[in-house]
């Protein structure tokens, strides 16, 4: 593995956690470097936190306010 992607992957704590329990990661990013990029995307989604997941839990959130608030009335 390159050494900037390492550094990489070590600076962000949920990346280096995520790398610990899939092992497989590290093989496919020692092949490319290229493959840092497919990671990144992989532990958005497993995480979520992706840019739509923070939108709907928002509105999740907005929700819940709005019931709580609605049951105090």
């Amino acid at each position: 593995m390159q050494v900037n992607a390492l550094m990489e992957l070590k600076k962000d704590k949920k990346m280096w956690e995520l790398l610990k329990y899939n092992s497989y990661w590290v093989k496919e990013l020692n092949r490319s470097s290229l493959n840092v990029k497919k990671y990144k995307e992989e532990m958005k989604n497993k995480y979520k936190l992706r840019t739509t997941d923070k939108i709907s839990e928002a509105i999740d959130n907005i929700d819940l306010i709005s019931n709580v608030l609605g049951a105090l009335k």
